[in-house]
């Protein structure tokens, strides 16, 4: 059975890189608008009898991007897939995966629920914002982690005094890995979501003091979080510059200006979504050979126990 990697628009770069590190040609695939704004796609070659992999992070617009996600994964089982794996190394709408109120939805499931319209067989993802997401997919999941590719990158840029610093209560444990891995302690900022582009802090725990703050989070939106953290940790007594990783790196709205602002030493994201020249201190650390690897495991029946991520 042949493998076949089909590429779609919101992160070709990256799809390039995976074809790299697999030693394959992208699949001949066709996604543009029409001028109304629906979304055609068309699959050339044969995949009758393939293992086909959709490439596709739902990244902004992430109505668009999942759309084209699913529209790609219906075509390649039309066209004989003999097996159709979503890889969505940035999953949207994973921070709503359970309702606060009596009026809202519950839109990862729905997500979920649309994305196993198009009758994956499985799919791949990268550091889900809930790890629980998982469970609201109709599919099987490998959750993968990019945790040990975003480590390598920091591992020549953390000063011996530097403290790994959890922005929320929800990203302890991922500090606590980074923090082993990197061997420094930790710290939580408490924080308290106002809005979606809003947020408070109200204290610190763990000793930040005279140290350089690393901010570990899973993404990186309009960046507000991270800036209330760094204030906070400054206020506190951290002197130098932060440093700020994260896997997805979506900075949309004003985060790229926010940053700036706060002059961090490095911005370490990785190619979960495309990124533009932006002006900060940023390295990007690719997941490229983290999919790639998964890509021929799976295609060769093989474990992927030492990628998945571990909540």
């Amino acid at each position: 059975m042949s493998l076949a990697l089909v590429v779609g628009t919101a992160n070709p770069t990256l799809g390039d890189a995976i074809a790299s590190a697999l030693g394959v040609d992208r699949h001949p695939c066709i996604a543009e608008r029409f001028p109304d704004g629906e979304i055609r796609v068309e699959l050339g070659g044969t995949l009758r009898g393939c293992d086909v992999f959709v490439v596709q992070p739902t990244a902004p617009p992430v109505g668009d991007s999942l759309l084209e996600l699913v529209l790609l994964g219906d075509a390649a089982r039309r066209a004989g897939a003999a097996r159709t794996v979503a890889v969505i190394p940035y999953f949207g709408y994973a921070r709503a995966d359970r309702r606060t109120g009596e009026g809202q939805p519950l839109a990862a499931r729905l997500v979920g629920d649309l994305i196993g319209c198009a009758r994956f067989d499985r799919a791949i993802t990268v550091d889900l914002h809930t790890p629980g997401v998982e469970g609201l997919l109709p599919m099987p999941v490998d959750h993968l982690s990019a945790i040990p590719t975003v480590v390598a990158a920091l591992a020549a840029r953390a000063p011996e005094d530097a403290v790994i610093v959890a922005p929320d209560l929800g990203g302890a444990k991922r500090a606590d890995a980074f923090a082993r891995r990197l061997h420094r302690p930790v710290a939580v900022v408490h924080k308290t979501r106002i809005s979606g582009r809003q947020v408070e802090t109200h204290g610190i725990t763990g000793d930040v003091a005279g140290r350089t703050p690393i901010l570990v989070d899973d993404m990186i939106s309009t960046g507000s979080t991270i800036v209330a953290s760094i204030e906070a940790l400054r206020a506190h007594g951290c002197t130098a510059p932060a440093i700020v990783a994260a896997t997805h790196g979506l900075l949309v709205g004003p985060a790229r200006e926010r940053l700036a602002k706060l002059a961090p030493a490095h911005v370490v994201l990785t190619d979960s979504v495309a990124h533009d020249a932006s002006g900060l201190p940023e390295h990007v650390a690719s997941i490229a050979p983290l999919l790639a690897d998964a890509i021929r495991r799976i295609h060769e029946r093989r474990s992927l126990a030492d990628l998945l991520h571990v909540s």
